[in-house]
């Protein structure tokens, strides 16, 4: 399935360099991950409140594109510098998910005609990476697959951001979009699942 996930190598590649410099400075793993939620919580306030000045919805194109940053350097450290550990795992997994939840929710105030494909969207969004888990439980490993993953979900709330700092709205199709994208995120659950269940 296509998904910016499949370009995760590359973007580690580009990424070395600040490794290797938070590592010299006695960065660990844990606390790339923290920060990582720190950013997500401060990315959903300035996008809940960016009907006061739309530059803040530069916000979520900087700021995801940072907090993807940062998600990738914390499992490279872990790895590269042997620091993985069951409670970086923890903080990783639960961090994605309530830092995914807190990024989204704001999409409530400003595309309130979609209200509840927004909460669908959100709720599934949840399911998905819980699918991908059930990789590492009953499988082999834990699944990253797309459509619509963690990545795929960053990239096109980037873009919205872009959208609305040019002033363009989607109030008019904003259904349609909101059900594309939760067609794609059942599509990539039931990828995840079937892969866990086939490696059982």
């Amino acid at each position: 399935m296509i998904s910016v996930y499949k370009l995760k190598p590359k973007f580690q590649q580009l990424l070395t360099p600040v490794l290797l410099f938070l590592n010299k400075n006695k960065i660990t793993a844990n606390q790339i991950t923290i920060s990582s939620i720190l950013l997500s919580v401060f990315i959903g306030i300035l996008f809940w409140y960016a009907d006061t000045s739309k530059w803040l919805f530069l916000s979520l194109p900087i700021g995801l594109l940072v907090r993807m940053a940062l998600n990738a350097l914390d499992g490279m450290m872990a790895r590269k510098f042997n620091q993985t550990s069951k409670l970086g795992e923890v903080l990783n997994e639960v961090g994605d998910i309530v830092s995914d939840v807190i990024i989204f929710f704001p999409l409530l105030k400003f595309q309130p005609e979609s209200l509840y494909l927004i909460v669908i969207f959100i709720v599934l969004s949840v399911i998905n990476e819980f699918a991908g888990l059930m990789g590492k439980i009953v499988g082999k490993e834990r699944h990253y697959d797309g459509p619509m993953g963690k990545s795929d979900r960053a990239l096109i709330l980037g873009l919205y951001g872009l959208l609305l700092v040019f002033g363009v709205t989607i109030t008019e199709i904003s259904n349609y979009i909101f059900g594309i994208i939760i067609l794609l995120l059942l599509i990539s659950t039931y990828t995840r699942l079937k892969k866990s269940l086939n490696e059982a």
